[in-house]
């Protein structure tokens, strides 16, 4: 029996996101975050690494947050974080 059948389907629709229609849309998590990254080091003239973008878009979902809940940014959250996970070979 799942007890936490919610939390398991939002794991499950993060995970169908970043391997599926994100990727296809944007490419690989580390050039979409690389991209992100170097634009955003021209923004704020701090040199800023791909797992520290993808932390960047998991605060802008937490922001949201605060203000209302949307599970949809819940669920972005989710997959940024995941992502974070796959870029931890930086330094952050």
């Amino acid at each position: 029996m799942t007890y936490l059948s919610k939390a398991e389907a939002a794991l499950k629709q993060a995970s169908i996101l970043i391997n599926g229609p994100r990727q296809e849309t944007y490419g690989s998590p580390h050039d979409n975050f690389e991209r992100f990254a170097q634009r955003i080091s021209q923004i704020v003239k701090v040199p800023i690494t791909k797992r520290q973008a993808a932390q960047i878009m998991v605060e802008l979902k937490l922001s949201r947050l605060a203000h209302s809940h949307n599970e949809d940014s819940v669920i972005d959250a989710i997959s940024y974080l995941s992502l974070m996970m796959e870029l931890t070979d930086e330094q952050a």
